[in-house]
């Protein structure tokens, strides 16, 4: 019986680099033994998100979805819920493609992408639950993460916006402290913090030591707490990230594993703003779990470490360097003042 694939793409992805190779991506899906057709999205909403779902019903062995992290959210929550889920495979044609870097696909050529499929590699991926939306990559909470949806979608990563941040002055002492309730698996914690962070790859925002220890597929989340709001010393911290991630070990930090997490804010009156996979997701209080080896995607597992220790690339080391000089420059211009 002959296996089915659907290719649902973004037309105006990577300046519509799809939709000019769409012929090539084809013929990859087909050589790795799948007949296959595609759908363009719309802007209408959920446009991917609906046709992922009528395809898994259908009864489409593989969908490819092909685009932004954005638009691999989407195919997700399409067939997350379902009790039978086809394999999903993805082709990065975004800003940042966090998810294709955990994946090791190749982020720079669609073609050699959509051929990874070719190789018959998998894992079974852990996906996140937030109430009833799925997410991928991240879940955060905060006023750090309240501060991104201000700022240009290429900029929606939780630390990558710092660098934006630190440009202006003026903007520095809007960072302040929640005081949040997190339940977790086998604590809690309660008090003051800038933001919680959940895990699930050690990809977020093109920095690759944020988790520097996550699995893809172990059923637990890299639950991160920054419990300073002062901007130099998550500054510092971000530094520590860049050192190999030994930002885990500072005292400033809560770092555990966990199944699930509760969070809240202590004062039902105030509103905690939650972030999936960096788009608003819903205000706390809200439940997250981790839904094991839910979705098998094909990956490049050759080039994935055993351990799922992926590294820093050297392009963005130096970005974050160049971030924390500017921050203590401004901070020497505050002191002389």
């Amino acid at each position: 019986m002959v296996k089915k694939a659907r290719l649902i793409y973004n037309p105006t992805s990577g300046k519509e680099i799809l939709k000019n190779n769409l012929a090539d991506i084809l013929i990859a899906i087909e050589g790795a033994g799948f007949e296959t057709s595609a759908f363009a999205t719309t802007p209408a909403p959920d446009s991917a998100k609906n046709e992922a779902r009528r395809a898994a019903l259908a009864g489409f062995d593989l969908i490819v979805a092909a685009g932004g992290d954005g638009t691999i959210n989407e195919v997700v929550n399409g067939i997350a819920p379902l009790a039978k889920r086809p394999k999903m495979a993805i082709i990065p044609a975004g800003t940042t493609n966090d998810y294709a870097r955990a994946l090791k696909i190749p982020r720079s050529n669609v073609k050699a992408a959509a051929q990874v499929i070719q190789k018959q590699q998998t894992v079974k991926m852990d996906i996140g639950k937030a109430q009833e939306t799925y997410f991928i990559n991240i879940a955060a909470g905060g006023y750090l993460t309240e501060l991104t949806y201000d700022v240009p979608s290429e900029l929606k990563s939780i630390f990558g916006y710092l660098a934006y941040l630190a440009k202006g002055a003026e903007m520095l002492p809007r960072v302040k402290p929640i005081k949040m309730r997190l339940k977790y698996e086998g604590g809690e914690f309660e008090g003051n913090a800038s933001m919680f962070f959940l895990g699930l790859t050690n990809s977020v925002g093109g920095f690759e030591s944020i988790v520097p220890d996550a699995k893809l597929d172990d059923g637990k989340f890299s639950l991160i707490v920054v419990k300073t709001a002062n901007l130099f010393e998550i500054v510092h911290l971000i530094s520590l990230v860049l050192n190999g991630g030994k930002h885990v070990n500072d005292p400033r930090v809560l770092y555990v594993k966990t199944n699930f997490l509760e969070a809240a804010p202590v004062d039902p009156k105030k509103k905690m703003m939650i972030n999936l996979d960096g788009e608003y997701g819903g205000d706390a209080p809200m439940r997250f779990e981790n839904l094991h080896q839910h979705i098998e995607f094909f990956a490049n597992t050759d080039e994935i470490s055993d351990d799922a220790i992926l590294g820093i690339e050297l392009e963005e080391k130096e970005a974050g360097i160049e971030f924390v000089k500017e921050v203590e420059r401004l901070n020497d211009e505050d002191e002389e003042e």
